[in-house]
């Protein structure tokens, strides 16, 4: 079965209607890293955690958008509605064009 993947972005835009940053490379890195979602290597651009691979766009900062890999369904959702939510992401899945925000 393929892999799915989902964008991940701000819930908020800039006043001039742009995509709004997620956060500084260094705060969403601590953030996730106190979610068991951690680099394999210092400064690497692919973080895993429980069900799920996120990767950052290498050099961005602040970060505008990440890509959501789900590696295993049953453990994944839970862990991406958590994070969603603590975080205040907006999720896109570009396939069907449909945003989540949990």
């Amino acid at each position: 079965m393929p892999q799915r993947q989902l964008v991940i972005l701000s819930r908020t835009n800039n006043k001039d209607g742009s995509l709004g940053a997620i956060g500084s490379r260094k705060e969403i890195i601590q953030s996730l890293a106190l979610r068991n979602t951690v680099a394999e290597i210092d400064g690497g651009d692919i973080l895993y955690g429980p069900g799920v691979d996120i990767e950052l766009s290498p050099g961005q900062d602040p970060v505008l958008q990440m890509l959501l890999t789900i590696n295993d369904d049953d453990i994944a959702w839970p862990v991406i509605q958590r994070l969603a939510k603590d975080l205040q992401w907006k999720l896109l899945d570009p396939v069907k064009g449909t945003e989540y925000t949990p």
